[in-house]
């Protein structure tokens, strides 16, 4: 029983989720990279908080993105302790690269 039709078959992302695997391992792999994120804000700086996101997942590589060269610079010099964090809280993190986002103008 369906219990409100959808216009040209749309389905809500949570529906889409349900139905397909590989979208619900995608969902997983997003809510894992933010939890890793909030496990380890503490250890960057406030000011520099605002210039890291969560990134993707590949096995046991996380991705930080980072919004400039100097971020990705002072962000470098924490990842023993990121990396640390990381392991100590379950995760198994071999590697943490740092991605530069191009500002699109």
């Amino acid at each position: 029983m369906n219990p409100t039709p959808r216009p040209h078959g749309a389905v809500t992302f949570s529906q889409a989720v349900e139905n397909s695997p590989s979208l619900a391992r995608l969902a997983g792999l997003v809510q894992e990279s933010n939890d890793r994120l909030k496990a380890i804000e503490s250890l960057i700086p406030e000011a520099l908080r605002p210039a890291v996101q969560a990134g993707p997942i590949n096995e046991d590589v996380w991705c930080l993105l980072v919004s400039s060269n100097a971020a990705a610079a002072k962000v470098r010099q924490l990842l023993p302790l990121i990396q640390s964090r990381l392991i100590g809280k379950g995760w198994k993190v071999t590697s943490i690269r740092l991605k530069i986002l191009i500002a699109k103008k």
